[in-house]
């Protein structure tokens, strides 16, 4: 696993911390953040609060990194492959795809030179050359607009979340302390 990749699945794990269950998380017993259903789907079938770290790491290399290509993210732009990852982490991996295909769209008026994206929530060939291209117009500028817009973004998804579900609002002014930074 690179460095960088490696520091990013540290610092979720520090955020998310050691065991958990809560009941009022939907998500229900959790080790690292990583939830008992995740867990199972990816081969873990002891106890929860036995789970080793490493198994967490590889979950999220290839869960949360590799399957849904947010290292190619990262090689694009390191600040908002970190925001995907974290996003892919905490709302799964085609919620944060959607948004960035949704705001590569909103913020396409033509001069940037790629089309608009079906909005799938999957990051293949386009939604990655859209981004470089996004990148390349708009530059350094660009790229901390685009992580204000995945933010904004996010955020405004945790609101509906809590309101939706009254149990939930346990967790919404954690998850804009932790997850949603600017």
């Amino acid at each position: 696993m690179c460095d960088k990749v490696k520091q990013i699945i540290d610092d979720i794990i520090r955020v998310e911390g050691a065991y958990s269950n809560n009941p009022a998380d939907k998500g229900g017993e959790t080790m690292y953040g990583i939830t008992v259903s995740v867990a199972r789907a990816n081969g873990y079938s002891g106890p929860m609060a036995n789970m080793p770290r490493a198994v967490a790491e590889r979950i999220y290399r290839d869960r949360y990194v590799v399957a849904p290509r947010f290292d190619k993210v990262l090689a694009l732009s390191e600040p908002i492959g970190v925001e995907m990852i974290d996003t892919g982490v905490n709302m799964g991996p085609s919620r944060a795809a959607e948004f960035l295909q949704r705001w590569l769209n909103g913020f396409n008026n033509g001069k940037s030179g790629y089309q608009d994206l079906f909005v799938d929530g999957r990051v293949g060939g386009l939604t990655l050359d859209a981004l470089e291209r996004f990148l390349a117009h708009r530059g350094m500028t660009g790229e901390r607009v685009m992580l204000r817009a995945l933010n904004a973004v996010q955020g405004a998804r945790y609101l509906e979340i809590a309101e939706r579900t009254r149990s939930q609002r346990a967790f919404l002014y954690g998850w804009m302390r932790t997850r949603v930074v600017i």
